[in-house]
């Protein structure tokens, strides 16, 4: 199992150890990457038995350390990822995601994310979304009912066959973010599945503000441009974001009314940040570091 850190010592960080600890399967190594904390992550990381392994803030790139990662650990046969702040929901989702790698055809598999107790109305939908109650297996032949959700993949929760991961290359290390599914793409087009586990669950979720939503969504945009091969290959996803956008306002007109203004204006910084994104070729580096919130991607 691999975490990236970055001053994760929170209580957050302490209830995603502790459910790391409390599970059925036992890791068979537990390993942290750590982008120079000055909090305690490390010393909670380690004493909850993981390996430690520091590096410069500068140095990591969501794909390039993950893919170091990989092949650190290459006596592990399945890479468990899990980002600081998901929480296992029960003692049994490692053994729930693992159990998926039986089918020799899964090349990765990831888990479902539930709202954090005390999410927001607007996060909880996204969570509700995005993440069913279903178990499904996505490969070429789901593709064309699945369009570009076929692909879709999360590291704050996933796992990844190392065999097929390295035959294929691994993860790569040129992009801003988006490596989880890049790589799933890369295995269906290969002929291999990538499965959403339901069973397997963390809590998982994010309150951004405006500023934060604009950053995520222009990274999202530079990822979207530089490949359009995986457009190409599985379709458009515009339509998605008109259903998740009508689903959206439903579900507030119900539980949360108040919020929908919120909802539209966040919509208003998705949709600004993902378009600058798209267009980043024409902006200068300086305003692409204060744009993205991976400003040392820019480098």
């Amino acid at each position: 199992m691999v975490i990236p850190t970055l001053n994760a010592g929170g209580c957050g960080f302490v209830a995603c150890l502790e459910g790391i600890g409390e599970q059925s399967l036992k890791p068979h190594r537990l390993l942290n990457i750590d982008s120079a904390s000055t909090d305690q992550t490390t010393t909670l990381a380690q004493s909850a038995g993981f390996e430690i392994v520091r590096i410069e803030r500068s140095q990591f790139n969501h794909g390039g350390t993950r893919q170091w990662a990989a092949e650190y650990l290459s006596d592990c046969g399945i890479i468990v990822f899990l980002t600081q702040d998901a929480i296992l929901s029960t003692r049994n989702a490692l053994a729930e995601i693992v159990r998926c790698f039986d089918d020799p055809s899964v090349a990765v598999a990831y888990g479902r994310q539930l709202p954090h107790k005390g999410a927001t109305p607007i996060e909880s939908h996204a969570r509700l979304f995005n993440y069913s109650p279903r178990t499904l297996k996505k490969d070429a032949a789901a593709a064309k009912k699945l369009g570009t959700k076929v692909f879709f993949c999360s590291n704050s929760f996933g796992a990844y066959r190392q065999s097929i991961l390295q035959h294929l290359g691994g993860f790569r290390r040129d992009l801003i973010l988006g490596e989880d599914m890049e790589f799933a793409a890369r295995a269906i087009k290969a002929g291999y599945a990538n499965v959403y586990c339901a069973a397997a669950a963390v809590y998982h979720s994010h309150d951004y503000t405006i500023g934060q939503i604009v950053e995520r969504y222009f990274d999202l945009g530079v990822f979207d441009g530089r490949n359009p091969w995986m457009r190409e290959q599985f379709g458009s996803h515009s339509g998605e974001g008109l259903r998740f956008i009508a689903s959206e306002l439903r579900y507030l007109s119900v539980h949360a009314p108040m919020e929908i203004p919120r909802a539209l204006l966040q919509t208003m910084g998705k949709l600004v940040g993902y378009r600058l994104g798209r267009l980043e070729r024409f902006l200068p580096i300086r305003m692409k570091r204060r744009l993205s919130m991976l400003p040392s991607y820019w480098r």
